[in-house]
């Protein structure tokens, strides 16, 4: 995430600012990529914190206006989980603007959130995150630390975080943005493998039989089929980018990172960038050591996961100017 500055006296704030200490509120804009004084709020900034500017006076901001199911929020503890969770999105659409995506510009279709909770009163209710037909299921119960802590652990997924799945359940969406494009589906397949393959098979034998990520594969989910390999893949590209931008907004250098200016998001050469990323992660991960803390990015890039990340990354940087068609393909449902 870029440093961000407060529109009136200059002073440094953060992204989930919703007021500077000069007294500014704050309200960010997306389509500049910075608070702007005077911008009116979005409608949702009374009930869960929404710092954005709303499209409109009195409207949604863009990123609320995409959410089209909450959570019963007579419910206790579901409406803090809303705002965390949509916090969450907030962030990645952010990192997605800087490549133009569901920007002004952009004429494609945006996703629909549906964010339900699997906290109903005193009962549990499952609920199954994932995308199909361009609407994205998120439980927002998956927001509480000490839950994703646990999940975390039962299931070894270091990144099942809200933004990790904001960021993976997108890319199933970009992926049919992506999918319609002449030179797309060729070496996607090439790489990735046919995502016409039978999905609910493909389901029923990772959770049978879960395999290693080995040679070909960022996680052990990545496995199961083309479909989430690309998620899995292209949440990988957002999370190294977004690092080293954060990295980078610090003014801090070192031998293999570029001198301050560098921008991660502008960088027309995908293995650099990956290059790049390493040397923050390692650099970063070396910190955390010291802390006695996990690492922050433990996953080996191998010759084929390093082809793939960067075939997600130029596709992904292209921006929505290229993508302005709908979906041409047939939707999955996909986790």
């Amino acid at each position: 995430m870029q440093r961000l500055t407060c529109p009136r006296c200059g002073r440094r704030v953060y992204f989930q600012n919703n007021a500077c200490a000069c007294g500014t509120p704050l309200r960010f804009d997306p389509e500049a990529g910075r608070f702007r004084d005077g911008a009116p709020p979005c409608r949702q900034l009374q009930l869960i914190g929404c710092n954005w500017a709303a499209e409109q006076p009195g409207g949604p901001c863009r990123a609320c206006a995409m959410i089209a199911v909450v959570p019963d929020l007579s419910v206790p503890g579901n409406v803090p989980l809303l705002a965390r969770s949509a916090a969450a999105l907030r962030w990645v659409l952010a990192n997605l603007a800087r490549w133009r995506w569901f920007a002004d510009a952009d004429p494609g279709p945006r996703p629909v959130f549906h964010m339900l909770s699997e906290r109903l009163g005193e009962q549990r209710v499952p609920v199954s995150m994932g995308h199909a037909d361009g609407v994205i299921t998120i439980n927002v119960v998956e927001a509480d630390p000490a839950l994703r802590i646990a999940r975390q652990q039962e299931l070894g997924e270091l990144y099942r975080t809200m933004i990790g799945h904001m960021r993976h359940e997108i890319a199933h969406f970009l992926f049919q943005r992506l999918a319609v494009l002449p030179g797309f589906v060729p070496p996607f397949r090439a790489l990735f493998g046919d995502e016409r393959s039978d999905y609910t098979a493909a389901l029923r034998r990772h959770y049978a039989d879960p395999q290693p990520p080995g040679e070909r594969h960022l996680t052990g989910y990545a496995t199961m089929h083309p479909h989430e390999d690309w998620a899995e893949t292209a949440a990988h590209v957002l999370h190294l980018v977004d690092m080293t931008d954060s990295l980078m907004a610090t003014g801090l250098t070192g031998d293999q990172i570029p001198a301050p200016g560098y921008d991660a998001y502008a960088d027309p050469d995908s293995g650099h960038l990956l290059q790049v990323a390493a040397a923050v992660a390692l650099a970063v991960n070396e910190i955390n050591r010291a802390l006695d803390n996990p690492d922050v990015y433990p996953f080996v890039l191998t010759e084929t996961t390093r082809r793939k990340l960067t075939f997600a990354r130029d596709w992904l940087a292209r921006g929505a100017v290229e993508t302005g068609a709908g979906p041409g393909l047939s939707a999955r449902a996909a986790g």
